[in-house]
């Protein structure tokens, strides 16, 4: 086992695993998050804001110190769909080589479908089952089906908390027609983008084992429907929502306004705004396919990209 760690810059934050790893399996030795909403305003212009740069070169410092300290032996830094699409994506990476002395790489969408899906895939039990895995991020959302760890589909929309949070603005108190409004867009998304593929390939060959979100937003949802303040990976990759649960949670957090969210137990006061979208994004799909539930898992394509093994030494 080598103790090695991968920084995950992502739309809406900055991610941090630390792990001891063979190569096969993944043992957390820690975890963090910091939001630094790298995104904010670059949809219209598709230029990252020097501010946002900023926070996120800094909040990667602050992490690769951790991991330095934490004993890990390799660092690996990697970018998602921002960096993917911003013009200025120089910049960032110009920063992140100055903060954290790490090249940085930005990794395709087809990438992160592949790492997401083999990072859940490598649940102890799961190896068999036929899994849909649903990774909603800040700018972009991953579709992955698939079964002994290969995949049959994916493909990686632009569909992300932040990037339609922008674009729905429901306001720090949206209303009823804001819930039925970012519905609607959803459905008519969904519907346009997978309908004749992901959509025929599940009624043709039926309905997965097992479907399961994985990133910030289903954790987040997990804890805020235990009403559990502290990180309990346990009780997360426990928690299994069906259908009329997730539409409950949705509509209860689309009727309080940003105030009242904030104080939600499991919820980081600066994800209270974003949690609206990304808890619509996973109702929505489950709708779309009538999928009988949707569970949770925390092994995502940070346990996948250490487990790669291609990260060069700190």
């Amino acid at each position: 086992m080598r103790r090695r760690a991968i920084l995950d810059v992502g739309t809406n934050s900055v991610k941090l695993l630390v792990a001891d790893t063979d190569g096969r399996g993944v043992v957390p030795v820690w975890e963090s998050s910091e939001q630094t909403r790298l995104g904010r305003g670059f949809y219209e212009t598709q230029t990252l804001q020097p501010e946002a740069i900023e926070a996120t070169a800094q909040a990667a410092s602050r992490f690769a110190e951790i991991a330095r300290t934490m004993g890990a032996e390799t660092l690996r830094v990697i970018a998602t769909s921002a960096a993917r699409d911003a013009i200025n994506r120089l910049d960032l990476l110009a920063a992140l080589q100055r903060t954290t002395g790490v090249e940085t790489e930005v990794i395709s969408g087809e990438t992160e479908a592949d790492w997401a899906f083999a990072g859940v895939a490598s649940t102890s039990g799961w190896a068999a089952d036929r899994i849909l895995v649903l990774d909603v991020g800040g700018g972009s959302t991953e579709f992955i089906l698939g079964a002994n760890g290969h995949p049959e589909f994916r493909t990686s929309l632009a569909l992300g908390s932040v990037r339609w949070l922008e674009r729905l603005q429901p306001g720090d108190n949206p209303t009823p027609a804001d819930l039925k409004r970012c519905r609607d867009a959803l459905r008519e998304f969904l519907r346009r983008e997978l309908n004749q593929s992901l959509g025929t390939l599940l009624t043709v060959r039926g309905l997965p084992h097992r479907t399961v979100g994985v990133g910030g937003s289903t954790a987040l949802l997990a804890l805020i429907h235990l009403g559990c303040r502290d990180f309990d990976r346990a009780k997360i990759e426990a928690t299994e929502f069906r259908p009329e649960q997730l539409s409950t949670l949705v509509e209860r957090l689309w009727s309080l306004p940003l105030t009242q969210r904030r104080l939600l137990p499991g919820l980081p006061s600066e994800r209270a705004d974003v949690i609206l979208i990304g808890a619509a994004i996973y109702e929505a799909i489950v709708n779309l396919f009538d999928l009988p539930s949707l569970g949770v898992s925390l092994r995502g394509l940070r346990f996948a990209a250490l487990m790669d093994g291609t990260g060069g030494p700190d």
